[in-house]
């Protein structure tokens, strides 16, 4: 039992090193390996274009992670470890030539993959073995030349999107897509594939969206090329072709089978084509139930003569689609009118970006079925829009979407009356014009329900426009208000114009949706959104927004707890005012009660100072400080008085004088005992001693009295400090008169700052009491006198008469003159 014990406490202490050991890896990381802090509050790192040679260490909890255009070249297995709940992962554009064999395995819940662009010699199964969650992973322009040698993407049955694929590659061997059980994309490019098991790429099904790169064999192998879209053609899955040159009727051949097999959307991407090959096309096509045509950079080498395929079916095209198309021989080209057996069938036609100046009318009526037409970026005038719409004769019936955006139209009013007549026109782009002005009315369909107006020169609105309106996007003009009322309208987009507050509610019942990002709006309110009687989503971001106190509760709690919901990311509200608060997102700012509520604030800090002020008040005064505070500031005059006066005496070489030999200080209501007793005794002493005949006589002392001998006119308190230096000791008369008096008070205290000065010399005073008066009879103010009546031995004035010769010379010996007698 005791060695199953101890063997089993030996192991727990190894696991504790272990785990210890284990931790400590951990929170010391490589240090060789740099680190990466770009991450958002939605765990979204951006460590792109950063220089790393190696994968920079990031939090574990991020969900995305951008490594993208840096120049790492190898994944080692510890570099993502830790990364459980990574999302989305791209090394796109590195330099990335090895990656070990587990170093993806920790990425359960890896949904996206770029490792395009990169220097991949071959494809490693075992990378992807552990992504079961991945759906979407780019592999191409590597230099990889086969796929399909081993099993690449067996596990990958939730993957969805597929590109692989570059200039290496040159072979594709069946079971190349082996596990893979459908696709939303897939995307191959093999321009320079060589060799094509048929049915590599037959394994999807089904099959959304593909896109191939096949330039070369559509030159040089026909079966390959024809192989390869057999595979992957389906009637309902969409066919794009890129990089193609066709020339002749041979580069155009490996279409039939694509024909063959019945789709109905091809698109054609980076092409070259004559008008042989054009003709050709028609004609491999004829018949065919193709719904969509599409070609989107198209440079045309012909002269527009398409004379032989006029007799071809092509009755089921529903959507012909043109964009960035270049004629070479611009000045020998026809015209579209040797398509007009194609013009028709369509109900929706774009022709963008095609140089276009002037659709003809003869070839506008031709266009019986359109329903869509979109010639925005091409060279429309106000002048030939009108030959092309027709003079405004409703020739175009049936259209309901047109998109004239991007051409150099300048008259607002020439436009209301070129489509007044349209009669089911619901939807209008006239955006990237040239319109700087508003009529003040205009003609409009009353089908009309989508506007956009956006990015003219438009400063000011007007009643032209319509009242049906339901969405009206009136962003990027030089826009400062909105005075229109517009009842039906259910979206307004006015961003990227000079507002400075939002528009009236009232003007808009309907409004569900408004746009006003990038404006110079300062701040809105609850008061300014209560005028939008059924507002839900707002997007107000992007603005120079003063961030108040009640803004700020507004947009963190009071808009949020709403029916109206802010649909811009919050990092899109930021503080452009006060300064100290500027780029700071409102969500984050935190505005003390100092701040917001100010009014508030001062008047309780004034109550509460009040409040301290009279407290303290009373406390000093229950203290004395008052007085303290304004004998001190007396003393300290007096003080340099004396001081001024000592300097002048010296500065004459003259001695201090004594005058007196005692200065009394005695309260005006003790003025008859002071007269009667004190004065006469002291400055006129007579003593009997035996008989009549033999007698002696005191000398008399001299006395310094307020009453009599205080210089007139000069201040009371230089006359006590004067009397004071000018006497030998100081006698107080102690009464209840005293301790009343305030100048008795000065006077104590003034004698007790002259007996402490280093300069003064003086010797401790002399108390007399009137009358019985103790220690605790003298009010706390008087500490000085009760310090010294603890301190000091004090005369008291005798009632009986027997006892008062004792007084005087008691009084006389403290004053100094017991010894001088005359006889």
């Amino acid at each position: 039992m005791g060695r199953e014990t101890n063997l089993h406490f030996t192991l727990f202490l190894r696991l504790l090193l272990l785990l210890g050991l284990c931790w400590g890896q951990r929170s010391n990381p490589d240090p060789e390996r740099p680190s990466c802090h770009s991450c958002d509050l939605r765990l979204s790192c951006n460590c792109s274009h950063d220089g790393f040679t190696r994968v920079p260490m990031v939090t574990d909890r991020a969900l995305t992670l951008d490594l993208s255009f840096n120049n790492i070249t190898v994944v080692n297995d510890d570099d993502l470890t830790g990364h459980m709940q990574l999302r989305a992962l791209s090394l796109h554009g590195n330099r990335l030539a090895v990656i070990q064999p587990s170093a993806l395995d920790s990425l359960w819940n890896l949904e996206e993959l770029d490792l395009s662009d990169n220097h991949l010699t071959a494809l490693n199964p075992t990378w992807f073995s552990k992504l079961g969650a991945l759906q979407q992973l780019n592999l191409l322009n590597n230099p990889y030349s086969c796929i399909g040698s081993a099993p690449v993407f067996q596990g990958l049955v939730r993957l969805r999107r597929l590109a692989f694929g570059g200039p290496a590659l040159e072979e594709l061997k069946r079971g190349a897509l082996a596990g893979v059980s459908q696709l939303e994309e897939l995307t191959v490019h093999g321009n320079n594939l060589l060799r094509y098991e048929p049915g590599a790429l037959a394994y999807v099904w089904p099959l959304g969206h593909v896109t191939l790169r096949l330039h070369g064999p559509f030159f040089t192998n026909i079966t390959l090329t024809s192989a390869v879209l057999a595979d992957v053609s389906y009637p309902e899955t969409p066919i794009i072709l890129e990089d193609l040159h066709m020339i002749e009727n041979r580069s155009v051949q490996p279409l039939r089978e694509t024909a063959r097999r019945r789709v109905r959307h091809i698109t054609f991407r980076n092409l070259s084509i004559s008008d042989e090959a054009i003709v050709n096309l028609l004609e491999v096509f004829n018949g065919v139930p193709l719904t969509s045509l599409s070609a989107d950079g198209v440079t045309l080498t012909g002269e527009g003569r398409w004379e032989k395929a006029s007799w071809t079916d092509q009755k089921s095209i529903d959507e012909f689609f043109v964009r960035n198309v270049v004629v070479l021989d611009v000045y020998k080209f026809v015209s579209f009118l040797e398509l007009g057996f194609l013009l028709q069938y369509p109900r929706r036609v774009s022709v963008i970006n095609a140089g276009v100046f002037v659709m003809p009318c003869i070839t506008s009526g031709l266009l019986v079925n359109l329903q869509y037409l979109d010639m925005s970026d091409n060279l429309l005038t106000d002048m030939t829009l009108i030959e092309t719409l027709c003079k405004g004769n409703g020739t175009l019936k049936d259209i309901r979407v047109l998109n004239i955006s991007g051409n150099a139209l300048k008259s607002l009013s020439t436009l209301s009356q070129l489509v007044a007549k349209l009669y089911k026109l619901t939807h209008l782009d006239i955006s990237r014009t040239n319109y700087n002005s508003m009529p003040p009315s205009c003609s409009w369909p009353s089908t009309l329900r989508y506007l956009n107006i956006s990015g003219a020169k438009l400063d000011n609105i007007t009643l032209c426009l319509p009242a049906t309106l339901e969405v009206l996007d009136l962003s990027n003009n030089n826009l400062k208000d909105f005075t229109v009322a517009l009842p039906a309208l259910r979206e307004l987009h006015l961003s990227g114009n000079k507002f400075l507050r939002l528009p009236s509610g009232y003007l808009f019942p309907n409004l569900q949706t408004l746009t006003i990002q990038s404006n110079t709006l300062n701040v809105f309110s609850h008061s300014d959104l209560q005028s939008y009687t059924r507002l839900q989503n707002l997007q107000a971001g992007q603005n120079k927004f003063v961030c108040s106190c009640d803004f700020v509760a507004f947009l963190q709690s009071g808009i949020k707890e709403g029916d109206v919901h802010l649909t811009d990311d919050e990092e899109s509200y930021v503080c452009d005012s006060p300064f100290y608060l500027q780029g700071k997102s409102v969500g984050q700012v935190r505005l003390s009660v100092v701040v917001c509520h100010q009014v508030l604030f001062v008047s309780v800090s004034c109550g509460v100072a009040l409040f301290v002020g009279v407290l303290v008040s009373v406390l000093l005064w229950r203290l004395h400080a008052f007085w303290y505070l304004k004998m001190t500031w007396a003393w300290l005059k007096a003080k340099h008085s004396s001081r001024h006066r000592r300097r002048l005496r010296d500065g004459a070489d003259s001695e201090t004088l004594l005058s007196f030999d005692a200065f009394v200080s005695y309260s005006e209501r003790d003025t008859g005992w002071v007269e009667t007793y004190l004065v006469p005794e002291l400055e006129e002493p007579t003593e009997i001693d035996g008989d009549a005949a033999n007698y002696r006589t005191a000398r008399p002392l001299t006395l310094c009295l307020h009453k009599r001998d205080f210089l007139p006119g000069q201040w009371i308190v230089d006359n006590i400090m004067s009397a004071m230096e000018r006497s030998r000791r100081t006698v107080f008369i102690l009464s209840e008169n005293f301790v009343q008096s305030d100048w008795c008070r000065y006077e104590l205290d003034f004698s007790h700052f002259w007996l402490f000065d280093g300069e003064a010399g003086g010797e401790p005073a002399i108390l007399i009491l009137l009358e019985p008066l103790s220690k605790d009879d003298i009010p706390k103010r008087f500490c000085k006198l009760r310090k010294l009546m603890s301190s000091t031995t004090y005369l008291e004035w005798p009632q009986e008469e027997e006892r008062r010769g004792e007084f005087w010379r008691s009084l006389r010996n403290a004053l100094g003159g017991e010894g001088d007698w005359d006889e």
